[in-house]
């Protein structure tokens, strides 16, 4: 396979999903782990009768897809729920996004981004030429979690204490960001990221 793959990985909150909407703009093609896993979400799905078999008929909605908010109230509330939910739902995941980059290979583009949140975790990391991942403080991450899933201080604090520590990042990425600043100098770390790692 040709195309370079360039995975991007963080705890939520940190800012990932900001960095691949930088590239994006770019020019480059972005496949959102969390987008494809969202797709996967429909009534019988193999991936929802899985869902189903580990965390019972309770999470699913009044047309028999699974209620992403119903799901992430019983994951995120320990470390040990959260990673059943990643090992259940990963393979399926994993499945299609390969399938996208074979068709992106086919269309001749030389590099693909793939935002996950457990790139790591899944093994998908070993399959990437390079590894970005972002990082952040626990208070920021707390504070961007707040506005954008308007959650309660405490769910979100909740959220982020089930997750990864700083080092597990660290000791698993090519590349680091830290995103603690403003925009301005976080889209600037990003376009040297740009110029000597994606066109290197």
């Amino acid at each position: 396979m040709a195309i370079r793959i360039i995975g991007v990985t963080g705890p939520s909150g940190a800012g990932k999903s900001y960095l691949s909407l930088v590239l994006k703009k770019k020019g480059l093609p972005v496949i959102d782990a969390d987008g494809v896993y969202h797709s996967l979400l429909t009534k019988n799905s193999d991936c929802t009768l899985a869902l189903v078999n580990e965390f019972g008929k309770e999470i699913l909605d009044a047309d028999g897809a699974p209620d992403t908010k119903k799901l992430g109230a019983i994951v995120f509330s320990s470390e040990e729920k959260l990673k059943k939910l990643n090992s259940l739902v990963l393979g399926f995941v994993i499945v299609k996004i390969k399938e996208i980059i074979a068709e992106l290979d086919k269309k001749g583009e030389s590099a693909v981004i793939v935002d996950a949140p457990t790139l790591i975790e899944s093994g998908f990391s070993k399959e990437c030429d390079a590894v970005v991942s972002v990082l952040s403080s626990k208070e920021k991450r707390i504070e961007r979690i707040i506005l954008r899933d308007g959650i309660s201080y405490e769910k979100a604090a909740m959220r982020v204490s089930a997750q990864n520590d700083d080092s597990f990042y660290k000791d698993n990425s090519h590349f680091v960001l830290i995103n603690d600043g403003d925009t301005e100098s976080f889209e600037s770390e990003i376009g040297i990221l740009f110029e000597n790692v994606l066109k290197g």
